[in-house]
């Protein structure tokens, strides 16, 4: 079994990566929802340490608001992001829903040839998140994708990965075991470069991560894979009834990717007693370097 190569985000200190960047450009994407209390915080320290005075490293902060009720946006553009509504990208696409819709069309809507992306709810935030997963982009050509990694602390009695934990890791050890080395195959802070994100499709819902996962080392090999230790993150944790239907998209993603034949009648909604049923998000965006209208943009 191939093992991931691991790092640390200190092992990539922000004058090396100035040095190594050369031609490329990079673009940091914050997918939002609801998120004025945090956003702000994320885009700031960026914006200072990494896109402005003298440390240009970052080329675009990029906040991808996913219908927000609340002043995300103005929080977002105020600190210093260009702010992008999820349905002004690529409109003539059919309407989709879901963090991965999100993450296709912050594909789009960015130009960076390196995108990071970062979950816009983090509490622990620090301009190490993004030096970190960018590094091993930047300074091997071989590296497609970089997943981060991170010890999660307990919240008022509550530990996060519990989905991680409970569906995630063992589906991975059944059907993928090439993967098992990933420490974080859930964690919303990673990065990739964009000629390897256009090559594969997007789950719409929580199943992203594990589909894109799974489909890049499946192209490019797991020896192209990289994690690197951003320390502690800390994030709001989700009640544990929202993490079903959340499992449940995970689990769809697997069987597809394991080609497991489909039998009428399984089901796509998530049935649980007292409760409402919930649909699963298992459709998926095709590649982007398959659409059109993403191409003419291009």
């Amino acid at each position: 079994m191939t093992e991931v190569r691991s790092h640390s985000a200190r092992d990539f200190p922000l004058p090396m990566l100035r040095e190594a960047k050369g031609e490329h450009t990079i673009s940091v994407c914050i997918p939002a929802r609801n998120e004025e209390a945090t956003v702000g915080t994320i885009v700031g320290a960026i914006h200072e340490h990494l896109a402005s005075n003298g440390h240009s490293l970052v080329d675009e902060i990029l906040v991808i608001d996913d219908r927000s009720e609340d002043g995300t946006a103005a929080v977002a553009r105020a600190a210093g992001a260009v702010v992008v509504e999820v349905a002004d990208v690529l409109p003539g696409m059919a309407p989709g829903a879901g963090k991965g819709n999100v993450l296709w069309k912050s594909v789009a809507a960015c130009r960076g040839d390196l995108i990071v992306w970062i979950d816009a709810d983090l509490t622990s935030f620090t301009p190490a998140c993004v030096t970190g997963l960018v590094g091993p982009l930047l300074t091997d050509p071989d590296i497609a994708m970089v997943k981060g990694y991170y010890e999660r602390p307990e919240i008022g009695g509550t530990g996060g990965g519990r989905t991680t934990e409970l569906m995630a890791r063992p589906l991975l050890a059944t059907l993928f075991p090439h993967l098992t080395s990933v420490r974080q195959p859930l964690g919303g802070e990673y990065a990739a470069r964009r000629d390897i994100l256009e090559q594969v499709p997007f789950s719409m819902g929580y199943g992203v991560e594990t589909g894109l996962l799974i489909d890049i080392a499946a192209l490019v090999g797991t020896e192209r894979l990289a994690q690197v230790d951003l320390g502690v993150r800390v994030h709001r944790n989700r009640p544990l009834h929202e993490l079903s239907v959340q499992a449940m998209e995970i689990l769809h993603v697997a069987l597809h990717r394991a080609e497991v034949e489909w039998q009428d009648e399984w089901s796509h909604v998530l049935l649980r007693p007292d409760l409402e049923p919930v649909e699963a998000l298992v459709d998926e965006r095709p590649p982007l370097a398959t659409v059109d209208e993403y191409l003419r943009t291009r």
